[in-house]
């Protein structure tokens, strides 16, 4: 089945090259030139990843963002300005599961949208590790990749359950933020470690009663991230 993908910028000439090279490679692309339109189409259509520029007239990209992450986990990519790494950050913590820098090379755009989607798309389980992992008030279900906190869903996007299932599957293993950021985004991924520690501020934001204290996700000072079980 053709993976859909929905282009967001209010540059159309941008649009109508990436929307032309998508479909050469056989998806199917749907165009949005500013905020309020983007999110009317991802409310009534199902898409495989959004490309989501920064700069947007009515609503902008973060604000886009952090409305889709209200209800949908679906990969969303950040276009920012070259080298603006405070465009980076915010994507991420507005809740981007990664971002690309203008100008670009259409061919990478190609690349790291196909990589994306290769590391958001449920993974077949694993007969060696548990469908469903419980622990105190936590119930990981790594089949249908559903998170409950005293029997509540929690609503994570899809780097943030790869991260927390991670460290839930190897409790009190520590993992430095390198190796996190290897391990959960791939070898190819070109961000740095400010990713992770993002994503562990969200994932507390989430799932822990006071994130200060962390009960689930634990800081080894100088070290990585760990899980305690």
């Amino acid at each position: 089945m053709a993976k859909k993908v929905l282009v967001v910028d209010d540059e159309k000439l941008i649009v109508k090259g990436i929307r032309f090279s998508l479909e050469q490679d056989g998806m199917e692309v749907d165009c949005a030139y500013d905020g309020e339109e983007a999110l009317r189409l991802v409310r009534e259509r199902k898409y495989d990843l959004v490309l989501l520029d920064v700069m947007l007239p009515k609503v902008d990209g973060f604000e886009v963002c952090q409305q889709i992450r209200e209800f949908s986990t679906i990969p969303v990519v950040m276009l920012t300005a070259k080298g603006d790494d405070m465009d980076k950050i915010l994507g991420l913590e507005y809740g981007a599961d990664d971002y690309i820098t203008k100008p670009f090379n259409i061919l990478e755009v190609k690349a790291r949208i196909k990589a994306i989607m290769r590391r958001t798309a449920p993974n077949p389980p694993k007969e060696e590790n548990p469908k469903i992992v419980e622990h105190g008030d936590l119930r990981l279900d790594c089949e249908s990749r559903r998170l409950f906190i005293l029997g509540k869903e929690i609503n994570v996007t899809a780097k943030e359950f790869d991260l927390l299932e991670l460290l839930v599957l190897n409790p009190n293993k520590v993992y430095s933020r390198e190796n996190l950021l290897n391990l959960v985004w791939g070898y190819e991924y070109p961000g740095d470690v400010r990713t992770v520690d993002v994503h562990v501020r969200r994932l507390r934001e989430k799932i822990e009663r006071n994130p200060s204290e962390p009960k689930y996700v634990h800081t080894k000072w100088g070290v990585g991230y760990y899980y305690q079980g």
